[in-house]
């Protein structure tokens, strides 16, 4: 990846509609130039994909939460398959301290919520959890 592709990594961050040509007019190359990178980093995982960022105000009806979870040894595969029965669960992450595994999960409610960690809290393999409520975003600079 050189310059030219952070370049328009962080443009279609920005904005993810910005088109072939208004790239190509703020970088100043031609838009076939762009339109091969773009080819090229999505072929090659750079880019997975393009998506929409929900706002403050679309995301005040969702009540977010990450979960900290210790697995028992050699539980993990059982877990995360349980998991992926549970909508509420956004994301997974692997982390390395005295947690195993973070969840980001979102529910419309707090007995929603409290229902889904009971549900987590209660899978046999884990061995405890840690739950911490967001309650507003300070920084996003997430890509």
């Amino acid at each position: 990846m050189d310059d030219l592709d952070r370049s328009i990594i962080a443009l279609l961050s920005a904005d993810a509609r910005t088109s072939v040509a208004t790239l190509a007019r703020k970088l100043k190359v031609a838009r076939s130039t762009i339109q091969a990178r773009l080819e090229r980093m999505e072929t090659g995982g750079l880019i997975a994909g393009y998506t929409l960022k929900l706002g403050e105000e679309a995301r005040q009806g969702r009540l977010r939460a990450s979960v900290l979870l210790s697995i028992e040894p050699r539980a993990q595969a059982a877990v995360l398959s349980r998991l992926k029965s549970i909508p509420e669960v956004e994301r997974v992450f692997t982390t390395s301290g005295r947690f195993d595994l973070l969840l980001q999960v979102a529910a419309p409610n707090t007995s929603v919520l409290d229902g889904v960690l009971d549900q987590i809290g209660a899978m046999t393999g884990v061995k405890s959890s840690e739950s911490l409520i967001h309650l507003s975003t300070r920084i996003d600079r997430a890509v």
